[in-house]
């Protein structure tokens, strides 16, 4: 064995050989969850929750360029939209929005291709991602974990897991940022393995017995980071929550490099993971997700009629001075939403502590109606039809196990790729303990669900092990992995009436409302 491939073995360990199965085996299962998904998207003919905002406000964009206000002439805006009277909105008032564009330009891209006169169009971006997501989460977990199988649990998992099966059919803005925050992700481990491979290259063509002087070589222009940059640019540009995704992906990419250069022997490990490939990191994760952000902005900068696109002539001598009028109002709209964004503490009857969300305790009743007899396909005195995305407890309880485990595999055992899992659970999850007084909701948690399934599959693995020793004892444990699988698909099965809003009798409603808190 050369030196090279000493290294090669040392910096990036076990993969499987990438034939057919490790794309086939999650397609599959990422085809059958977008079929699911897919299935009577239009259903119900309404705006289902936040629905009632992004879904207008990609409209408006789509027509006019920047959100514009609903006219206030309209008393029910809502079911003229579903009407088809979509054009409702002055053509001289832009809305204060306190979200950024790309979520809402992104389910403008459905209604552009298939109208905006149900829910197909208004729902298919949003559906089109939590599909692809399935086969992303599917491929991460097959890298890390280094096994084809753990890959396709992963993305089972995702695939039935009701809470992401309800956001993929909604749309609003939220698994749009999950899925840019897995692309980024996805990215850096692609940059992660082709940085170590041309590390061990430039070590190994080193004579034998010599080791990188200094800080070691610098690692080329790495053209997944700026994959990554681009796509986290576009999670911020969705939320700002992608903000904390950004920032804890860009210092975990730099402390792999940090181990990759320890670990290949540079005397130097931490200086030149920080001041050799560095630099350019900054360059290519934050310069590059700045200036997609910016450029998302388009629509508002070429127009004139958006929300504060002309604040400096009425707010003269206010503002950051020493910026032109058009950054100054751009930074002011900004100021706005952030004060917004921080302070909103509107009571709602679902709204959430972010304790809870693991657990499932106040899932978000997202549409409820109570057809009659005769009304709807309503065959009783009593029925619902109700749209409510429960999480499959399967997954998210012994998901709260499974990150224990994760976290005591990362702290005691060093193993990165546990530190990875927690590092995508901590930016999409921790952020919102400092906003508990915020108004908000269980379904936020779908931003860092893939993590959470990853963490199932890493905990999965540990279960069965690698090498079957035992035989017996490695196809039992498969059996009770296979059995907890079907465990998930069995309640998704179950749960799936109230997330598709079909008419069932008012009892059957009751059956799945397990807590007081589900209600």
């Amino acid at each position: 064995m050369t030196r090279t491939d000493e290294l090669r073995s040392r910096l990036l360990g076990y993969r499987p050989t990438d034939r057919l199965w490790g794309w086939l085996g999650p397609g599959l299962i990422a085809l059958v969850g977008g079929l699911l998904r897919f299935w009577t998207l239009d259903r119900p003919h309404a705006l289902v929750f936040d629905e009632t905002y992004y879904v207008k406000q990609a409209y408006s964009l789509l027509h006019h360029g920047v959100e514009m206000r609903v006219l206030s002439s309209l008393k029910k805006p809502d079911e003229a939209f579903v009407g088809g009277q979509q054009d409702i909105f002055s053509t001289v008032d832009g809305d204060f929005v306190v979200h950024p564009p790309v979520g809402k330009w992104v389910i403008a891209a459905g209604q552009w291709l298939l109208g905006s006169d149900s829910g197909w169009g208004w729902r298919f971006s949003v559906a089109l991602l939590g599909t692809l997501s399935i086969l992303v989460v599917g491929r991460v977990a097959r890298r890390m974990l280094g096994s084809t199988a753990l890959g396709c649990v992963a993305a089972f998992l995702l695939a039935f897991e009701g809470s992401h099966f309800v956001m993929s059919r909604t749309g609003i803005l939220d698994v749009i940022v999950m899925f840019f925050a897995l692309c980024g992700f996805a990215a850096l481990l692609l940059d992660r393995d082709r940085s170590r491979e041309v590390l061990a290259e430039k070590v190994g063509a080193l004579p034998r017995g010599t080791w990188p002087e200094g800080m070691g070589p610098w690692l080329g222009w790495r053209p997944w980071r700026w994959v990554a940059g681009i796509s986290l640019g576009l999670c911020t540009g969705t939320k700002w929550s992608g903000l904390f995704f950004l920032a804890v992906f860009g210092l975990l990419t730099i402390w792999w490099d940090m181990g990759a250069r320890r670990a290949a022997g540079v005397r130097r490990w931490a200086a030149g993971a920080v001041l050799r490939d560095g630099p350019l990191a900054a360059v290519a994760m934050v310069g590059t997700a700045v200036v997609t952000y910016t450029l998302s902005w388009s629509g508002w900068f070429l127009t004139s009629w958006g929300y504060h696109r002309r604040w400096d002539t009425f707010n003269p001598g206010e503002g950051v001075q020493w910026l032109p009028p058009v950054l100054r109002n751009w930074v002011r709209y900004h100021q706005d939403a952030y004060a917004f964004n921080t302070t909103l503490q509107t009571p709602h009857p679902y709204q959430s502590n972010p304790w809870s969300w693991l657990v499932q305790t106040r899932p978000t009743s997202f549409y409820y109606e109570d057809p009659k007899l005769g009304i709807d396909g309503c065959a009783v005195d009593a029925c619902s039809s109700a749209i409510n995305p429960i999480g499959t407890i399967s997954v998210w309880w012994v998901g709260i196990v499974a990150l224990l485990v994760v976290l005591w595999w990362w702290v005691v055992r060093r193993d990165w790729r546990a530190g990875a899992v927690v590092a995508g659970v901590a930016a999409g999850y921790l952020p919102w303990f400092v906003y508990q007084d915020r108004t908000i909701y269980t379904f936020y948690a779908v931003a860092f669900e893939p993590w959470v399934v990853i963490a199932i599959a890493f905990a999965i693995g540990l279960f069965v092990g690698r090498r079957p020793d035992d035989p017996d004892r490695w196809r039992t444990r498969w059996l009770v992995v296979g059995g907890y699988l079907l465990l998930t698909l069995a309640l998704f099965t179950f749960f799936h009436p109230v997330y598709v809003a079909d008419t069932i009798p008012y009892e059957q409603w009751r059956w799945r409302m397990w807590f007081p808190s589900w209600i």
